[in-house]
């Protein structure tokens, strides 16, 4: 089977170079993925100048640009005429839940794959500044879900987002199918000035409320079980749309 892995963290990432080592086993696995972090960049494309790419290794190229840039370089260039069977983004440093995919670089790019026509899906690691990284739980995990893909007849803007628990392999009780749940911040903005009297903003913020309800995939990591997701780019609300054709 031919992969291409990409992530939004960079090519130096622990979680993508040695997915790529456990994966190549049995596959034939490229990278092509961001040249530093591009975390919480969502699905920008570059438009405004022009991107450079460098390979650095055997089957591993970095572009300045960002995840959706690396997916959409890889497919519609560098693998044009060997095309992947499947793209995998991650094993993201970090978990993407709820409305968090909306910001996600690793999510973004999982969807640039499908929307160009190749089955994706993206796999994070619910890992915790100062824990340790449990990243063999997620590969052992990311092999679970490539099996599953192949057995599953995804729709032309659905992928699957996966979590996986920062936890032993024994730790972990198995799948949840679940829904997205949802959780709410206060963002803060906080204004700081430069040694030339020039302010700055950092934009931060702390959780208020999280919807963890049974089936969520919330609910999955808190209680040790590897969340699966099926989500789509079609975001139609289709119960208000019924309503306002009704009222034309």
């Amino acid at each position: 089977m031919k992969i291409l892995l990409t992530n939004d963290d960079g090519f130096f990432s622990e979680g993508i170079s040695k997915l790529k080592e456990y994966l190549s086993k049995n596959n034939e696995v490229f990278i092509v993925t961001t040249d530093r972090n591009r975390s919480s960049s969502s699905h920008s494309l570059t438009l405004h100048r022009p991107l450079r790419l460098r390979k650095v290794q055997e089957n591993v190229h970095v572009i300045d640009g960002t995840p959706a840039d690396s997916v959409l370089i890889a497919i519609r260039y560098l693998y044009k005429d060997n095309l992947p069977d499947l793209v995998i983004s991650g094993v993201n440093d970090g978990a993407n839940l709820g409305e968090d995919v909306i910001y996600s670089g690793t999510v973004a790019a999982a969807f640039e794959a499908r929307l160009l026509g190749i089955k994706s899906f993206a796999i994070s690691l619910a890992w915790i500044d100062d824990e340790p990284k449990y990243f063999d739980s997620a590969f052992f995990y990311a092999q679970k879900v490539i099996e599953i893909i192949k057995s599953i007849d995804l729709n032309g803007n659905t992928i699957l987002n996966v979590n996986v628990p920062n936890k032993p392999l024994d730790q972990i009780k198995g799948i949840k199918f679940t829904k997205q749940g949802s959780r709410i911040y206060q963002e803060n903005i906080i204004k700081r000035q430069d040694p030339r009297k020039n302010s700055y903003f950092w934009i931060g913020g702390h959780l208020i409320k999280t919807n963890n309800s049974e089936n969520t995939d919330f609910w999955a990591l808190e209680n040790n079980y590897v969340s699966i997701t099926p989500i789509k780019a079609d975001l139609t609300n289709y119960a208000l749309l019924e309503k306002l054709i009704k009222t034309d």
